[in-house]
Order: structure tokens, then C-alpha cells, then sequence
């Protein structure tokens, strides 16, 4: 449903701007500087984990809004940005790399996610895939081609503990935990992170178009087999890739209409 003159409870804010497309981060510090790519860039609100700031591209509002760690707060902001008119949503994030050729400083374009989470379960059942929407996962491909990011795309493990991952051998459940790590490493994952399966989900079951990028902090399988393991923080690359899908999104949409 779309209530665009209501203010919904958790994100906070009325979207005054008319934005179709909203770029989400994990974490509300990076709010402004995602939204300095934008012309014009102000901010909107602050409330809970979500922070949002809007500015335009090609003449198109775009929301940046973060969503705070994991599938249940993701899930909730996709939830109110439909209800204010969004149909657009792309995820930039952070991820361990899991495959050993995806390095650090490299980007994760996820065709689709693992569902590892317990957020996407309560929409549908564990059989449904959660898949990006095809549309906005060419225009990050093509992206980061056309700006010269080295990048995978594939399929990432979403999950809902942290310290699961890391540290499984000191969890009750870590014969489970180790066992799919195993599974999913021979199946050809490329990455873990925590929000891409519940923003996949939610935004297929309600009409909407998802993608997601991310920036490889590290790849902890690569330090297990004594390969170099580089460590780098910089989302710029993952920054400029989703800004450029946005922008060649609203152009296809308007050669469309």
C-alpha cells in the first residue's frame, strides 16, 4: 500500500521529494557521504537506526537511508519505503570475502543470497530464492565495467550472527555452523554479509526492484590457505558504482516512457 502523506513509525519521514529510488546502506555513518554524490544533497531525518538524507540525480530525488545491521531493521525500511512510493532499492554494503579469488578492495555484485537469516522466512518459505532483480544487477555490472572496479557476481551467504561466523567453534551449534560454511564454500559463494537475502525478499514480494553491491573487507579463506589477505575499508568504488546504476536506471526508465 502507498501512504504518501503518512509518516511511517520507523523510518520517520514523509517522502516530500516523490523519490522512486533509495540507495541503503548498513551503517547511518555513511549516510552523507553516499548522499555528497548526489546534486543538491540534504538531509531528512534521523530516527532509530535509519538516517536519511535525499538529493537528485538526472533531476530524480533519490533517497540514501541506512538500515542498521541485519534482515529484521533491512527488512522493515524496505517495508515503509514502499508504503511512501519507493520502487527501487539498492543495498551497498561491506562482506568477508569467502571465495578465494575475491580479494580485498574488490566489489560483490550479488545475483542472489543464501538464506541464512531468520527475517525471510517469516515472508515465504526457505524454498523461494531470494534473487536480485535483474534490471538493477546489470546496471551495477555494467558499472563497474564502465568504471573499472574489479568485481564478482554470484551468489553471497546472508546470515544473522556475526560472531556465528566468526568464531563457530565456541557456539553449541558450531558443527551446523562449520558443516554449511563447508557447503557453501563448495557450492562457489563469493561472500558473507548480513541484509542482501531479507531486501531480496521483501522487495520481490512486494513489486519492487532490488540489487545490492558490496565492498570485500578481507577474505578470512584466503588468510586460512596463506594467500595474501588484504584488508581495506574504502567504499568509494562500491560508492561510485551504485550512484552510476542509479543514474542509467532513471535513464532507462524515462527511454521507456
Amino acid at each position: 500500500m502507498y501512504y504518501e502523506h503518512q509518516k511511517p513509525y520507523h523510518i520517520g519521514f514523509i517522502n516530500e521529494a516523490g523519490a522512486r529510488y533509495a540507495i541503503l546502506p548498513g551503517d547511518p555513518g555513511r549516510v552523507e557521504k553516499i548522499a555528497s554524490h548526489l546534486e543538491h544533497p540534504r538531509f531528512v531525518s534521523q530516527n532509530r537506526e535509519y538516517t536519511t538524507w535525499v538529493g537528485e540525480l538526472e533531476g530524480e530525488p533519490v533517497l540514501v537511508m541506512s538500515t542498521g545491521m541485519g534482515g529484521p531493521s533491512a527488512a522493515i525500511g524496505v517495508e515503509e519505503l514502499h508504503q511512501v512510493g519507493v520502487h527501487t532499492v539498492l543495498r551497498i554494503g561491506t562482506c568477508g570475502g569467502m571465495a578465494l579469488p575475491v580479494k580485498g578492495g574488490d566489489l560483490v555484485v550479488a545475483t542472489g543470497a543464501i538464506r541464512m537469516e531468520g527475517t525471510s522466512k517469516e515472508y515465504v518459505p526457505i524454498e523461494f530464492p531470494a534473487v536480485a532483480n535483474l534490471d538493477v544487477t546489470n546496471a551495477l555490472v555494467n558499472s563497474a565495467k564502465e568504471l573499472g572496479h574489479p568485481y564478482h557476481a554470484g551468489v553471497v551467504q546472508c546470515k544473522d550472527s556475526f560472531y556465528g561466523q566468526h568464531s563457530p567453534e565456541r557456539m553449541p551449534a558450531g558443527y551446523e555452523l562449520l558443516n554449511k560454511w563447508d557447503a557453501w564454500l563448495k557450492a562457489g559463494a563469493l561472500a558473507s554479509e548480513m541484509e542482501s537475502s531479507a531486501v531480496f525478499i521483501v522487495s520481490q514480494i512486494l513489486g519492487m526492484r532490488a540489487g545490492c553491491v558490496l565492498n570485500v573487507l578481507w577474505n578470512q579463506e584466503r588468510a586460512k590457505n596463506g594467500m595474501e589477505d588484504i584488508e581495506t575499508h574504502d567504499m568509494t568504488a562500491a560508492i561510485q558504482v551504485s550512484i552510476e546504476a542509479i543514474r542509467k536506471l532513471i535513464r532507462e526508465e524515462r527511454d521507456e516512457t
